[in-house]
């Protein structure tokens, strides 16, 4: 049977809108990282190929471990 009282009538559509709002956030979220992670695999591409040329130093390796981090902490946070 359905609840024709007004105040939960209310109250559901206050609970859907919350909802709806929570999806977009965790959307906005969820594109954000996929950008970072492009951001990311497209900077470990360049030190890569910089690196092989000789163009990167070996003090800047750390440059890259960080950037593989980061790869990998976005990863997890897909989980």
């Amino acid at each position: 049977m359905k609840n024709t009282n007004k105040r939960s009538i209310i109250s559901e559509g206050k609970d859907e809108l919350l909802l709806q709002h929570e999806i977009e956030q965790l959307q906005r979220l969820e594109d954000s990282k996929e950008k970072y992670r492009k951001i990311v695999h497209a900077s470990i591409s360049s030190w890569v190929k910089d690196f092989q040329s000789g163009h990167i130093k070996i003090n800047t390796v750390d440059d890259l471990k960080k950037l593989i981090e980061l790869d990998l902490q976005l990863q997890n946070d897909d989980d």
